[in-house]
């Protein structure tokens, strides 16, 4: 079944301001009901008894938790480890693997700013490098971004670092291929997947992945500060703690290390992690493949609109972005820094190769209505900039 925007009933689930056009879920999501209520039950339990909570049923429930994620993205239960996002997860791996001088870290020029930073950190401790292979756009084919990315593997290649997802360009990148062949070539691969859980079907055995961060509060909806570290069974026990608690040496020892490491890290509250099986039920209950193509179609009309103001070209096929586009825009950047201010629209503009771009992502609580208002105002700014 295909549904069309708006779908009122969806809308109505999620808290968000209605005054406002709220175009930038990919930055921190938002919550429905169902889902917030979950958040808040879970805490009151924590409120109500905090040493049992905590100290008895937090990892049972936990465990719970994990293995309805790992269905959803077909992963066992037990090499999953909740973390607060992406970022974090993304740094206990930047963290654990070793690297000698002269060793290179490969990537792109598309990559979330703060994992730039956590691989830049990691490598100029050991005299080892981080890689930025670019990817021009517009980009005309999956295949060719396979063999541009490949073009930079060496033999000082160690690890191959991608957004599955990019966060400036939101280009959907080809990662079970590099995947595979660089399992095949004996390198490692990590995979910031911080904007693909709830947007993309996700199945880690076809991925491939030696290691693979999401986030649960983007796309998904559940409560933010709830992420995932997904480690191949194989893998595992190149990790080390990111903060040395309980679970190193533990004296009652869980599944595995991985998770001691990872679910033992001092006093936390998670309730947030708590709230992901809601998110999953509230997605699987609303026919979240027909929502996600009706999101896909308003914004692909929408971008039809936008580069008719300016002519230039789409950055990638269709192929290659889901809920989130961007979209290069007319004249400079400063014309459209203040759609915020003056027209009450969330949306980040950002510069892409010198030119402006504007960022939109579409989700259920969104209408036509909020497309027509930002494509006026960006009409509005273009003008100005001539």
């Amino acid at each position: 079944m295909s549904l069309s925007l708006p779908l009122p009933h969806l809308a109505e689930q999620y808290l968000l301001d209605p005054d406002i056009v709220f175009l930038n879920h990919g930055s921190f999501g938002a919550v429905p009901r169902p889902v917030f209520e979950s958040y808040q039950h879970w805490q009151r339990e924590l409120e109500s008894n905090p040493v049992i909570f905590l100290g008895r049923r937090a990892p049972d429930l936990l465990a719970e938790a994990r293995e309805k994620l790992g269905a959803f993205i077909n992963a066992s239960g037990n090499d999953l480890a909740f973390v607060p996002n992406a970022t974090y997860g993304l740094n206990i791996v930047a963290r654990s693997l070793k690297f000698e001088e002269g060793d290179e870290v490969l990537s792109t020029d598309h990559e979330y700013g703060a994992i730039d930073r956590a691989w830049r950190f990691n490598c100029e401790k050991a005299g080892a490098r981080l890689v930025n292979r670019p990817i021009a756009v517009p980009v005309a084919d999956p295949a060719d971004v396979v063999e541009q990315i490949w073009a930079g593997v060496n033999e000082r290649t160690k690890v191959i670092a991608l957004s599955h997802i990019t966060s400036p360009t939101a280009l959907i990148l080809p990662v079970a291929e590099i995947c595979r062949r660089a399992r095949a070539a004996g390198i490692h691969t990590v995979v910031d997947g911080a904007h693909a859980p709830g947007q993309l079907d996700l199945d880690m055995q076809k991925i491939g992945a030696d290691f693979y961060c999401g986030n649960c509060h983007k796309w998904l909806s559940s409560a933010r500060g709830s992420g995932f570290l997904y480690a191949r069974p194989a893998c595992q026990h190149l990790l080390e703690p990111l903060i040395v608690s309980h679970g190193w040496q533990s004296n009652t020892p869980g599944p595995s290390p991985f998770l001691d490491y990872f679910t033992w890290v001092g006093t936390v509250d998670p309730a947030a992690y708590l709230s992901v099986p809601a998110a999953i039920e509230f997605v699987q209950q609303n026919d979240w493949p027909a929502v996600r193509l009706a999101c896909h179609q308003l914004l692909k009309e929408s971008e039809e609109r936008i580069l008719a103001l300016s002519g230039l070209p789409p950055i990638s096929p269709e192929s290659m972005w889901a809920q989130m586009r961007t979209t290069l825009l007319p004249g400079g950047i400063a014309s459209y820094q203040r759609l915020w201010e003056d027209h009450r629209i969330v949306v980040p503009v950002n510069q892409q190769g010198g030119q402006a771009g504007v960022r939109i992502s579409v989700q259920a609580y969104n209408s036509p209505a909020h497309l027509d208002k930002l494509i006026k105002a960006l009409q509005a700014a273009a003008s100005r900039s001539v």
